[in-house]
């Protein structure tokens, strides 16, 4: 394995459909597969999706090509005094006006193009399709400063990707810290799932909401006189609750006495991690991120910055109103919040829609610990061997640094190197022009050989815990445990027989996790803390995975246009980069 580098406007749903004439990389062409069971999608037959596909089905290596492409138009724009998620008027960037944005729908094996046009009055912006690997399509994962510029004001840039995977994610600026100031939608990849339901509820966000600006609690955030992270103003339940004063409202989801509800949990986030339960009911948890599971059920379920759960509700309860409770840790180790109670409800039909639940049920642990027990449908295994022949280490830790002759700032680091990417010459833009010779603060790391196991222990020396992202893969959680890895004392905790996998890893404070993920898919992959105020002061690295390769698998001149129409905005634009660009 080769490592060197950094280790040494308004149409919401429009749709068209357009036949493919030549299937992108990577994906099967013929239509369905050899099948036990042939039989179509409803409420008895989950698991099921058409003829020859379900939920066995190993979607890194088969995808339903069904030849119809999705099309979205989203505009961002500032709005100055918006007062629509719970009453409290503030400074906003929505998306199409709405927070959170609209939700970008397909059906597993669409294509989906989203035409984004920044109408934002000073600053630029990208939007990353959380959890979608973009394999063979890395130029539009939406990280500026990585796989692309950032799109200028007034400019349009079009993402178009296969949806290769099913089930709920989430889209959001990655823009340094704009995403907390409003960019965010959810997204909604309709499939097969691993126990019946009768009604989808679509997603359901779960997300911090500050009255002042990201960018600003951002900057004061990295000051070391300034204090902890803030609390967040409020948490915001599918885009509303009741606020401090008394105005705003509950959010209420509407449940069909005797019917089992899928929800779609987002925790969009930008900093606050929560223990979700709805009184009186159950969790069956069937998908964690983009990964189907085996049904496994929960009284509450923990979820950090960028995780998402598909859950089975079942409305088997008395007709009435129930909170559904969003508890913060009391450690206030993962996230806090002014608001003490934060809640919605869940309303049988039948149930009078003017009284709050009586209630409040049994309180819930709350920590800051990741769930466990959560068993992939689709089994994979890493070998234990490779793992000891190539493991790698990467290093967290935080710094104070001096800013001015009066004030010093965190900074984050992994390996010793704070993240500082250039808005204006992404990664794929060195590797286009075929020059390997990019700032030690860019943090590439680049993996070479093709379809191998890489492996990774990330050690935290911070107290405080990660929600770690890795962008084009899945990670394969091998184990977590406190202090330093020893592999001599640790490699037995580890799991390498169909262990989790997911897309975000909640890291705790002083300790350590292993994962691995097979190299395939060229292109630059970021990996970093998806709390705002970290990855801003420079928690994250770039995996260049199969740098040589890009060119042959990736339209890597796509990216052109936009970088060139935004270092002709960027010469002269108002607000220069003051973080890591993330």
């Amino acid at each position: 394995m080769g490592l060197k580098g950094f280790m040494t406007s308004l149409v919401v749903g429009l749709m068209a459909s357009t036949v493919i004439a030549n299937p992108l990389p990577g994906t099967t062409t013929h239509k369905k597969r050899n099948c036990v069971k042939r039989c179509f999608n409803g409420p008895e037959t989950r698991s099921c999706w058409t003829p020859g596909w379900d939920i066995h089905t190993n979607f890194e290596e088969h995808v339903p090509i069904t030849d119809v492409v999705r099309t979205y138009h989203l505009s961002i724009t500032n709005i100055t005094s918006f007062d629509g998620a719970d009453g409290i008027a503030k400074p906003a960037m929505l998306i199409n006006g709405q927070f959170p944005g609209p939700t970008i729908e397909a059906d597993w094996g669409d294509e989906v193009e989203v035409h984004v046009t920044n109408n934002l009055q000073h600053n630029g912006t990208s939007i990353h399709w959380h959890g979608i690997w973009q394999k063979f399509t890395n130029t539009m994962d939406g990280v500026n400063g990585c796989t692309e510029c950032p799109i200028p004001p007034g400019a349009t840039r079009t993402y178009r990707f296969l949806m290769r995977q099913y089930g709920t994610g989430w889209y959001h600026s990655h823009f340094s810290a704009q995403y907390g100031n409003g960019v965010v939608g959810m997204l909604k990849v309709n499939g097969p799932a691993s126990a019946n339901y009768d009604i989808d509820l679509g997603p359901y966000s779960v997300t911090d909401w500050y009255y002042e600006t990201a960018d600003r609690l951002e900057r004061a955030a990295q000051f070391s006189d300034h204090g902890p992270p803030p609390d967040s103003d409020n948490v915001l339940f599918n885009g509303t609750h009741v606020n401090a004063e008394g105005g705003g409202r509950y959010a209420r989801t509407a449940l069909t006495p005797g019917k089992k509800h899928l929800l779609r949990l987002v925790n969009p986030s930008v900093d606050n991690t929560f223990t979700l339960s709805l009184v009186g009911h159950k969790f069956t948890v069937i998908a964690a991120d983009f990964v189907p599971i085996e049904p496994v059920e929960k009284d509450s379920l923990f979820m950090t910055t960028g995780q998402r759960y598909d859950v089975i509700i079942e409305a088997d309860q008395d007709v009435g109103n129930y909170w559904f409770n969003a508890t913060l840790a009391s450690s206030g180790m993962c996230g806090t919040s002014v608001v003490d109670y934060p809640a919605a409800i869940f309303s049988y039909e039948g149930a009078p829609e003017d009284e709050l639940p009586t209630d409040p049920g049994t309180p819930v642990y709350a920590g800051c610990d990741d769930e466990t027990g959560l068993v992939p449908v689709v089994k994979k295994s890493a070998p234990v061997d490779d793992f000891l022949a190539h493991k790698n280490y990467l290093d967290v830790a935080v710094e104070v640094q001096p800013y001015n002759d009066e004030r010093s700032v965190y900074r984050w680091k992994i390996n010793d190197s704070s993240i500082d990417i250039e808005w204006g010459k992404p990664i794929l833009q060195y590797v286009r022009e075929g020059n390997y010779s990019w700032p030690r603060e860019a943090n590439v790391i680049e993996v070479e050989e093709a379809d191998v196991w890489t492996w990774w222990i990330i050690e935290n020396g911070s107290g405080m815990p990660h929600p770690m992202h890795l962008h084009g893969h899945d990670t394969m959680l091998l184990g977590v445990g406190p202090g330093e890895f020893n592999a001599a004392n640790h490699t037995s905790l580890l799991n390498f027989d169909n262990p989790t996998r997911r897309d975000v890893v909640q890291m705790p404070g002083r300790s350590w996790i292993a994962i691995a993920w097979k190299t395939d898919n060229p292109g630059v992959h970021l990996l970093h803390c998806h709390i705002a105020w970290h990855v801003s002061q420079g928690l994250s690295v770039q995996f260049l995975e199969r740098g040589p390769e890009i060119a042959d698998t990736v339209d890597i001149d796509e990216i052109a246009p936009n970088c060139d129409a935004w270092r002709a905005y960027e010469a002269t634009a108002v607000y220069q980069k003051h973080d890591s660009g993330l």
